[in-house]
């Protein structure tokens, strides 16, 4: 009974801490704008099954796309397993999910044998992070503490594997000594075990309760971590891709500002009607991130931070400052930064800093091709240009920002009707001396 009420106590302080944190983070999601309506439910269900988990984007790297699929995977299944600790944890039982009986004995060999594979990947990414030098981990977003905080959740995964294996090899060895017959199949685990015969079933008994002990309060510390880490992803990646911009990477969305705009015009009476209230006008665009749309925020907190996509951007990988993995970093810092000061005095809070310029710069932004490279590898779906191009906008709408190249074509095209530099009238005179027969 007392393991029943400090388990129940620990879960409660959990919960609340968790939820706290993510009602933050759902308060801020009030300040952003509308994106695209959330429909097509079927179409969406199959980009999930393939993208998130059938892990398809990952496998654009085979080999270090294989132990990360393994690492997904593997918690699809452990998943199972936490949750019977769960109920045993409150309810005082043991394995109290034995009654689907093949089925469990599947479930508890998937997990001791992807727990020994997602160690062994773990083992393999911490390797890399520490001794190899990787470049898409590198750049001026990625700073130490970025670096510090992604080893310690794959520290954090590794003690949960080697946790929920010693927790398996001691409750055999236990069961086996105590002369019971133990539930569930564990082949990895049962393997340890053979290599530790001998010694009393006490002993035994104390490492599988130290080991459930471990396993499970390290869920519960890593569960509200991840928020305050890269690792969000572990939780917001899934819902991202289910939330799929549906649409064809190169066709940009509207502005329904402008379009606003444009009916307004076309429309006499809508426009006296409107000349006579009060609203102030939508700013075009995006400035700061409470103009992002949702659904970049989103984005923003289900990045991985892998650099998949700054690796294949043509303009950085021509030397330029554009990166990016950085701006959609950048909107979630933001967020972080201006987000409690807009819960605490409103939307129209200002603190005389922005996304634009104080994070990103305008030469960030204008290096961008729109080639859309970035959200065609993120292995979430991620949509970089969307935010990129609306900051743009902002530029050009709001400011008359551009570099002089695009503001002499607008001024051509205004004056002209045309981008070139030479009137309606002469636009034929680089024919005239060519001997062309018209029939």
């Amino acid at each position: 009974m007392t393991k029943q009420i400090i388990f129940a106590l620990t879960l409660l302080i959990t919960l609340v801490i968790f939820s706290v944190t993510i009602l933050r983070i759902v308060r801020f999601f009030r300040f952003t704008r509308p994106a695209f309506p959330v429909r097509d439910f079927g179409k969406r269900i199959g980009v999930m099954l393939t993208v998130a988990f059938g892990q398809t984007k990952i496998f654009r790297r085979p080999v270090i796309g294989l132990f990360h699929a393994l690492v997904f995977w593997g918690f699809c299944v452990i998943i199972f397993g936490s949750i019977e600790m769960v109920i045993d944890g409150l309810t005082g039982t043991e394995r109290v999910l034995k009654f689907l009986g093949p089925v469990y004995n599947i479930i508890m060999a998937s997990g001791d044998i992807f727990a020994l594979l997602v160690a062994i990947s773990i083992l393999i990414f911490l390797s890399r992070r520490l001794f190899f030098h990787i470049k898409r981990f590198e750049g001026i977003e990625m700073k130490k503490s970025t670096h510090i905080d992604a080893n310690i959740a794959l520290s954090i995964i590794l003690l949960l594997m080697v946790s929920l294996l010693a927790m398996n090899t001691g409750y055999i060895e236990f069961k086996s000594l105590a002369g019971e017959s133990s539930v569930g199949v564990f082949p990895v685990s049962k393997v340890f075990a053979g290599y530790i015969t001998g010694g009393r079933a006490e002993n035994y008994k104390t490492m599988y309760e130290a080991s459930w002990w471990t396993h499970i309060l390290l869920i519960f510390l890593f569960a509200n971590i991840l928020p305050y880490s890269k690792h969000f992803h572990v939780f917001m990646s899934i819902p991202n891709v289910f939330l799929s911009r549906l649409d064809l990477l190169g066709k940009l969305p509207n502005m329904e500002s402008v379009t606003k705009e444009v009916k307004l015009m076309l429309d006499p009476n809508t426009a006296f009607a409107s000349a006579t209230t009060d609203a102030v006008p939508e700013r075009f665009g995006v400035k700061d991130a409470e103009d992002a749309s949702w659904k970049n925020y989103f984005d923003s907190l289900a990045c991985t931070q892998c650099g998949r996509c700054t690796s294949v951007c043509p303009a950085n990988i021509t030397g330029k400052k554009l990166s990016p993995r950085k701006v959609i970093m950048d909107l979630r810092a933001r967020m972080k930064e201006k987000g409690p000061l807009m819960v605490k005095n409103g939307r129209d809070f200002n603190d005389n800093k922005s996304l634009l310029r104080d994070y990103i710069s305008e030469e960030e932004l204008w290096a961008c091709t729109t080639c859309n490279a970035c959200a065609k590898e993120c292995p979430i779906n991620i949509n970089h240009p969307t935010l990129i191009v609306d900051m743009r906008r902002y530029l050009v709408m709001e400011e008359a920002s551009a570099p002089g190249e695009i503001k002499a074509l607008f001024n051509n095209i205004e004056n002209n009707g045309a981008p070139w530099q030479y009137s309606a009238e002469d636009r034929l005179l680089w024919a005239k001396d060519l001997e062309i027969n018209i029939k």
